[in-house]
């Protein structure tokens, strides 16, 4: 039998209902290095602080030492794999009896199984390779929400002007209409309507969106873009996406 994770005393997470810190603490644990980087550059984007290891080993060393308040873990890992850090650390919770260390598991699209099985083995999610990561940061939000109010699951919507998206259900409204968006639409609409009046570079949409391995057309965001504003403006509305010549989009309402 694996020996429980222990944790020290001065490095536990918040108890629930004692202040929550600041910037949630995130530990990846993901060995392609192609995933783990975009998705430490784009969770440090909305204000997370982030850890990467590569190894089932040193993510339980880590959680030991100063447990993260979330996981994000790949359950085809080297050595240790990402099921049995799952166990080891349910293990230690129970041991101590700590509230759990909220886990969303990454499984690959042929091993989905293993990603039930995480659940059964209490993982509090899993998503499966490849994903949107505006999908990935919503369930992360959505998993951290329910430790903190105690498993209720919540709702997030982000509202901007008449817009209203719901993240979770990935819907969309302009006032009383309801929007119909493909899947990338809907992405690059939520990473513009979580960062309000805030210029986005076309490189940081491209890289948050498309991921940094794209190499199709380089006017891929200008279409995208035209048909999410013919989308939104269906109805006689006001333009909300708007172009920052030379530089990228920026959500703003018109003057």
């Amino acid at each position: 039998m694996p020996t429980p994770l222990s944790r020290t005393a001065t490095g536990g997470r918040p108890q629930i209902g004692m202040p929550a810190q600041a910037t949630p603490r995130v530990l990846v644990v993901e060995d392609e290095p192609g995933i783990a980087g975009f998705v430490r550059r784009g969770l440090i984007f909305e204000g997370f602080a982030v850890e990467v290891t590569t190894n089932g080993g040193d993510a339980l060393a880590s959680i030991a030492a100063d447990p993260p308040d979330m996981v994000v873990l790949d359950i085809m890992l080297p050595g240790v794999d990402g099921l049995e850090v799952l166990r080891r650390v349910r293990a230690a919770d129970a041991a101590e009896g700590r509230p759990p260390l909220p886990v969303l598991l990454l499984t690959a699209r042929d091993a989905v199984p293993d990603g039930v099985l995480g659940l059964g083995a209490g993982a509090d999610d899993y998503l499966v390779k490849p994903f949107a990561f505006e999908e990935l940061v919503a369930r992360i939000r959505a998993v951290l929400r329910r430790a903190r109010t105690g498993g209720e699951p919540t709702t997030e919507v982000r509202r901007f002007a008449d817009l209203a998206l719901d993240v979770g259900a990935r819907t969309v409204q302009r006032g009383d209409r309801p929007v119909e968006l493909t899947t990338r639409e809907f992405d690059l609409l939520a990473l513009l309507v979580r960062h309000p009046n805030q210029v986005l570079t076309r490189a940081t949409i491209m890289d948050r969106v498309w991921g940094p391995d794209f190499y199709g057309d380089s006017n891929v965001l200008e279409v995208f873009v035209a048909n999410l504003r013919r989308a939104l403006e269906a109805g006689g509305e006001p333009r909300l996406i708007q172009t920052v010549r030379g530089v990228g989009y920026v959500l703003r309402a018109a003057t």
